[in-house]
């Protein structure tokens, strides 16, 4: 989810705005930027509910805990709306 949403810019898509949004990563172009919207919520409620699930079936074992919330983190942080257009260390800067 991280790759598909949050590393990759460009438009999977036609858009009318003459290319501004190439600069965008797909997360950024969803719902065209408009926070807490039913599609955003999915997107980022999806990953939580892996993550019990995933717990629950390791049976809480420390080590895919670990993993598991690694992951979780790695994939919740960039969806924060405070970090909407904000490059992180300059990663994916261009």
């Amino acid at each position: 989810m991280y790759v598909c949403l949050h590393a990759v810019k460009g438009t999977p898509f036609e858009t009318p705005d003459q290319g501004k949004a190439r600069l965008l990563t797909h997360w950024e172009q969803l719902d065209y930027g408009v926070q807490f919207t039913s599609s955003r919520k999915f997107f980022t409620i999806s990953p939580i509910i892996l993550y019990f699930l995933a717990s629950f079936y390791t049976k809480y074992d420390t080590t895919h805990f670990i993993l598991n919330t690694a992951s979780l983190l790695s994939v919740l942080i960039p969806k924060m709306p405070q970090l909407h257009g904000v490059r992180i260390f300059g990663l994916n800067k261009y």
